[in-house]
């Protein structure tokens, strides 16, 4: 499994600045990635080499909207609690939108400070690089990431 560094705070309180992480890179190949997984991928295409760490929060077909501090699936508010501060921007996510069927809406944990699908747009399959699996540094904080 390949290693990948959280860099910055977008994903406190889960992720922290400088963790060491091993990544499968074989879920996302074969569409097995659900909601809530913490997933690498290339925001910008595979031809820039920069990287985000983010968590699953739409899925592909879903329509997601942003009312408040709340996150509406369907319609429906989803129940969650990663997020580490209420969420004050919607972003594009103040309307509604629809993922079509290679599309995933990504939020990072730390809402206030992420740079996420709500600045971004929605995420292309082809460029999820990972999925996050296990925490290896800092030692004291092994194990798998959720």
């Amino acid at each position: 499994m390949p290693r990948t560094i959280a860099d910055g705070p977008s994903m406190e309180d889960t992720l922290h600045n400088g963790d060491n992480l091993l990544v499968d890179k074989i879920s996302p190949r074969i569409g097995n990635l659900k909601r809530f997984d913490i997933i690498v991928f290339y925001p910008y295409g595979k031809d820039i080499d920069e990287y985000y760490v983010k968590r699953i929060i739409g899925m592909p077909g879903e329509t997601i909207q942003i009312l408040g501090s709340d996150i509406y699936i369907n319609g429906e508010i989803l129940e969650e609690d990663y997020g580490k501060d209420p969420i004050t921007q919607a972003g594009i996510a103040a309307e509604p939108i629809t993922l079509a069927d290679d599309e995933y809406f990504v939020m990072g944990d730390n809402r206030e400070v992420s740079q996420d699908s709500r600045a971004i747009g929605p995420v292309l399959a082809e460029n999820i690089n990972g999925k996050e699996m296990i925490r290896i540094w800092p030692l004291n904080k092994f194990g798998l990431v959720d």
